[in-house]
């Protein structure tokens, strides 16, 4: 998996693309790290566009993140098919805005 990321004013956005798995953790947390520094980022869009699959380890990392992030919304953008499925399997609907 690859993530970049990239800034827009007070909105940031991680674009991931290939498989979402335990074996892309480095590519997120290196992605994610450029943020978490960064206070004037009020908003974080996690890209799903070029995902089509996703693990529990994925879903562990969302958490993690979501938890680094506190009170900042993350956005999880083009969740659809099995990407989708497992979010809303997961409930993660509850916890991040779903697109």
């Amino acid at each position: 998996m690859e993530a970049s990321v990239s800034v827009n004013g007070s909105q940031a956005t991680i674009s991931l693309s290939g498989d979402f798995t335990f074996e892309g953790h480095r590519a997120f947390k290196e992605a994610s790290q450029q943020i978490l520094g960064r206070p004037e980022i009020a908003t974080l869009v996690i890209d799903f566009d070029q995902v089509d699959y996703m693990d529990s380890a994925a879903l562990g990392m969302l958490l993690l993140l979501r938890e680094r992030l506190a009170h900042r919304p993350i956005v999880l953008a083009n969740t659809r098919g099995t990407v989708r499925a497992v979010l809303d399997v997961a409930n993660f609907g509850r916890l991040f805005d779903l697109s």
